[in-house]
């Protein structure tokens, strides 16, 4: 499926529990507000501003621990070095549109869940995609409740063995030193098209204690903020670790 969904989790729930306080304060710093607010506001973007160390844990804080964190384990011939984890929140209204964002861009965002692959960025003026950063995987951690049509995440079933596919067969003509310098970009948008017409669109949201495992070459996003929504609530706050592959490249490629 290119996903897993792991049900409550006790082990997991306390690790949610202390870091939930600490992401809200992250949130309502003015400093990273100033850095990380979205879309008219109505997204918290904070890669990569938890304080956690390499073994998911900080100090005082419990171990990160539980059922779809040791499936992660198990995903990587390595011992994972955990990253620092984005603290992502949209809001209600998510998504405006900035100032400066194209209307292609934002009506990208609204229709089609903003869908992208980790790690293959755009890079300079005219935005060409490069793979820059070579994940393990995409684990989310809900730390708070939130309804189900609140910005949840977006995966389209079965797109991670696309996405492998044509990584490989284009990759594979050159050196591995240099896939970073390979553009991908028109193939890219190709495959991502196929994708929407052929691969099932599939929401996730679940419950603090509750997590998903997301196969790193999986196209996924984050859908808009239903406005039917009624009443006060806080943002759907996520906590996203996406740790750097740190074995042979060709394996990254292989199929998990």
């Amino acid at each position: 499926m290119g996903y897993q969904v792991f049900d409550h989790d006790e082990d997991l729930l306390r690790w949610v529990n202390a870091a939930a306080p600490i992401a809200r304060d992250l949130a309502a710093n003015p400093d990273l507000q100033d850095q990380w607010l979205r879309h008219g506001h109505t997204w918290f973007a904070g890669v990569n501003v938890f304080p956690n160390d390499a073994t998911g844990s900080w100090p005082g804080g419990p171990s990160l621990s539980g059922a779809s964190v040791e499936a992660a384990r198990a995903l990587c011939p390595f011992e994972i070095a955990w990253d620092t984890a984005q603290i992502s929140i949209p809001y209600r209204g998510y998504p405006k549109q900035d100032a400066g964002e194209s209307d292609a861009n934002h009506r990208f965002r609204k229709n089609r869940d903003a869908a992208h692959l980790d790690g293959l960025l755009p890079v300079g003026p005219n935005r060409r995609r490069f793979m820059q950063e070579f994940h393990a995987f995409v684990l989310g951690l809900p730390l708070n409740a939130s309804p189900k049509e609140a910005a949840p995440l977006v995966v389209w079933e079965g797109s991670h063995t696309v996405i492998q596919d044509w990584l490989r067969s284009t990759l594979a003509v050159y050196p591995k030193e240099q896939w970073k310098d390979v553009d991908l970009t028109d193939t890219y948008q190709e495959v991502r098209r196929h994708i929407f017409d052929t691969c099932p669109r599939v929401t996730l949201s679940v419950l603090p204690g509750s997590s998903y495992l997301v196969h790193r070459f999986a196209l996924h996003g984050v859908a808009p903020w239903d406005d039917a929504l009624a009443g006060p609530m806080d943002g759907r706050i996520i906590a996203y670790f996406r740790p750097h592959w740190r074995g042979d490249l060709q394996h990254w490629l292989s199929p998990a």
